[in-house]
């Protein structure tokens, strides 16, 4: 089979650039908010829209309704498939067609679900997460076309921003339509519109509640503040009692890790600040370079705290506090592991004899690539080719849960994490946009690689 030069592909992507922006702006106008109800008409309709798409480019796409594990109808999913030689490799190419809710149209500088093309990027909800993954796939096939040498198998969730309830049943009750030799997972981002990666890994995720308890009921402070803490203040030693003076985590049992395949380039501080807007003399926290800190080592956030509003307070003794707690865990480190080491800490460590009670919640796996495998190697090799650069991977602070459990289902499968995204594309905040130079090297990347992986 003859490979394909990044030439040729770049000249059929440029041939066929209006209509992949044309898909992109028509996605965005979809205004799938799965939060609105994954079965609504609404997202019916966006996975409708992809079916056709697909189905355009020779595959044979079609909407599915899956089920909740309680039976419940779930979300719309797209699926399909187009085979070429039943002994080539297939590869299965994910993305999701749901997209975040807009809470304040007023916080955009553009109607959300209009796309507006500025400066070099289009802006609106969905162009980067995750209708971006739509159109890179949808670009890679349509240059490829009648050369297409790798089976094709794809896969457009409807309720990736919902938490994928439905996911896992559906794709064990699925499994022969998702079998695979390598999974692309379009979800992710790049180093910068400009500089390609891998995504080599995503923290797990746990979170838990956490009642404290000093009193039977409130009391006056001044008749007996003193001798006894109210409970928002043993709440705030709890937490703080979590962490060194550095601001490292130290509870044992949970784990770090550096990054994997080695760190090739560090995070800029000052970019980090201005992204993360930090106020004026705030230090950063914790140990070790920026990366390991913000993709490879746990993360503990306060993410709700039960206590009386300001407004209306008044001289009492608090005798209760409840707080949630969001762990990132290290990619490779069991949740539920170290879900039971932060409760045994915060029960073992309960300021002045307070009576600490902790309900474990939700747990969600990290994930970690294989940097040795076979299809990372053509993956870099084609994101070099399409922007002209050397590649710099880097791993994700944030977690996608469905990611390990593919892994699990199909352990033979390698997966690979690419995106639309870069630091700029604002997902799942106003003017959220994508680079329209480097959606167009993401769709070259796809189409090299996929042409590659067919002369394995």
């Amino acid at each position: 089979m003859t490979t394909l030069t990044s030439d040729d592909i770049r000249d059929r992507v440029q041939g066929d650039w209006q209509r992949i922006v044309t898909l992109l702006a028509d996605k965005v106008a979809c205004a799938s908010v799965s939060a609105q109800g994954i079965t609504g008409e609404h997202m019916k309709r966006s996975a409708g829209f992809v079916e056709q798409e697909f189905k355009a480019l020779g595959i044979d796409a079609h909407v599915v309704q899956s089920h909740n594990p309680d039976g419940t109808p779930g979300a719309y999913e797209v699926v399909g498939s187009r085979i070429v030689d039943p002994a080539a490799p297939t590869v299965l190419l994910y993305a999701h067609h749901d997209v975040q809710p807009v809470p304040d149209a007023g916080d955009w500088d553009t109607d959300p679900f209009v796309a507006v093309e500025k400066d070099g990027r289009l802006y609106g909800r969905g162009s980067a997460d995750d209708g971006g993954g739509i159109a890179i796939h949808s670009g890679a096939l349509k240059a490829l076309g009648d050369d297409l040498g790798v089976n094709i198998k794809i896969f457009i969730e409807g309720e990736e921003e919902m938490g994928s309830p439905s996911f896992i049943p559906f794709i064990e009750q699925h499994q022969d339509e998702f079998a695979a030799d390598v999974i692309i997972v379009a979800d992710s981002g790049n180093w910068s519109a400009d500089v390609p990666s891998l995504t080599t890994s995503l923290r797990g995720n746990t979170t838990l509640d956490v009642s404290l308890r000093v009193l039977g009921h409130p009391v006056h402070s001044g008749q007996f503040g003193g001798p006894i803490l109210d409970a928002n203040t043993l709440a705030a030693m709890l937490i703080s009692s979590m962490y060194d003076e550095s601001g490292e985590l130290v509870v044992p049992g949970i784990t770090a890790e550096e990054p994997v395949g080695g760190l090739q380039r560090d995070l800029d501080e000052e970019t980090l600040r201005n992204d993360a807007a930090t106020v004026q003399g705030l230090r950063f926290a914790g140990t070790g370079s920026l990366a390991s800190r913000l993709w490879t080592k746990p993360s503990l956030t306060v993410i709700g705290f039960d206590a009386h509003p300001v407004e209306g307070s008044f001289n009492v003794l608090a005798d209760a506090a409840t707080f949630r707690l969001s762990l990132r865990t290290a990619p490779s480190q069991r949740p539920e592991e170290a879900q039971r080491a932060l409760a045994a800490f915060l029960t073992e460590h309960a300021p002045f004899g307070a009576q600490v009670t902790v309900t474990p919640l939700d747990n969600g796996m990290g994930w970690a690539m294989d940097p040795n495998a076979k299809a990372v190697k053509t993956a870099e090799e084609a994101m070099s080719e399409a922007f002209s650069t050397d590649v710099v991977n880097k791993g994700e602070g944030g977690s996608i849960p469905f990611i390990p459990e593919l892994q699990r289902i199909f352990p033979e499968a390698q997966v690979l994490v690419t995106g639309p995204e870069d630091p700029k594309s604002n997902a799942h905040s106003p003017n959220e946009s994508i680079s329209l130079s480097g959606l167009r090297n993401n769709v070259i990347t796809e189409a090299l690689l996929l042409d590659r992986l067919a002369n394995e």
